[in-house]
């Protein structure tokens, strides 16, 4: 088992100096009823306002991921706290119910999450994300979902009745070719194997899927693009979509400290290139700016993508789908979410 490691929580005022070895991680999960479900955003660079994270933190743990700061805002860490002290938000369904009843929901596409992982391990106990896209199929409300796992397969009866009522689409995020070296950025979730087996799944299952290939690390992972998209296309994907890799706040810290210990003499070739492709810096907030790069490296990978692309007949991601399928149920017709 790992040790505990988390870098200092700038919401903290304490700072805490370690006497002795840190203990080993063990998971603590935390059950949580919130006053509401639906997340907003302003984002000009999101083709989505709306998401739904019914948990808080994931165990996946990969090194990389932008959502660990929003662990902090809690009391936690942003580094084994943020993949072992996992929030369950107990009553998410209801609430998502109570919001879509409201007369100021317009049937908007909601994304499955904005944050962590909708189908992480204790998805499989608790359920809730099932129950949440029932709500949705129930409001014939058009859905969007990114995960890694291959749990989402359990729900392909929900996603079928989601393409049927309204419109739904999967991204599997896929963002390496070699399970060796995703099972050491991406320690706790499925195989790459066993991502492109889900992708087929979906696919001959007739739901819309696309392969997210983010993060794309300079240095780590540009290479894979072209098998990548080769083997979802294999898979059954119409679409494919990337992003490059973006170490705000304390991801870096974390990110550094993992990859340092399972790529020793590639991590500053991995620094020097995220660097040149992000002007200097490992990280950007800037609207339409924090998901690409600039400059000869980055157009490179645009290339890549680009010509990988046309080949195995990937389409553009289209714009966000109308509401017009969105429908209030009667009372009599409200449900109570079946798993």
């Amino acid at each position: 088992m790992k040790p505990i490691s988390n870098p200092q929580n700038p919401f903290s005022p304490e700072v805490r100096e370690r006497l002795e070895p840190p203990a080993p991680v063990t998971p603590d999960i935390f059950e949580e009823t919130v006053k509401t479900i639906l997340s907003h955003n302003t984002s000009p660079d999101l083709p989505f306002r709306w998401s739904v994270n019914p948990y808080r933190g994931c165990f996946h743990a990969c090194a990389y991921c932008y959502a660990r700061p929003t662990h902090e805002y809690w009391g936690f860490g942003s580094g084994t706290d943020f993949e072992s002290k996992l929030v369950v938000k107990v009553n998410a369904p209801a609430k998502l119910q109570e919001s879509l009843l409201k007369r100021s929901w317009q049937g908007e596409l909601i994304v499955f999450s904005g944050n962590t992982d909708p189908y992480q391990p204790l998805e499989a106990t608790y359920k809730l994300t099932r129950s949440c896209l029932q709500v949705c199929a129930e409001f014939h409300n058009p859905v969007g979902l990114i995960s890694k796992s291959a749990l989402i397969v359990r729900d392909i009866d929900v996603l079928q009745e989601l393409r049927n009522k309204a419109w739904v689409r999967v991204f599997l995020s896929i963002p390496f070719a070699s399970d060796d070296i995703a099972r050491k950025v991406e320690p706790q979730a499925p195989s790459i194997t066993k991502r492109f087996e889900t992708l087929e799944q979906l696919s001959k299952a007739g739901i819309s899927t696309a392969v997210s290939i983010a993060p794309v690390i300079p240095g780590l992972n540009e290479h894979d693009i072209p098998q990548i998209l080769s083997r979802a296309s294999d898979a059954g994907a119409q679409h494919a979509a990337y992003i490059l890799l973006r170490l705000n706040d304390n991801v870096e810290q974390v990110f550094i400290e993992r990859m340092t210990h399972h790529f020793p003499d590639r991590i500053q070739k991995i620094l020097a290139h995220l660097k040149e492709v992000r002007g200097g810096q490992v990280g950007d907030r800037t609207f339409f700016k924090r998901h690409v790069g600039e400059g000869k490296t980055w157009n490179v990978i645009e290339q890549l993508f680009d010509m990988a692309s046309k080949k195995h007949g990937f389409h553009d991601i289209p714009d966000t789908p109308i509401s017009a399928t969105f429908r209030r149920p009667g009372p009599t017709q409200l449900s109570l979410w079946e798993s």
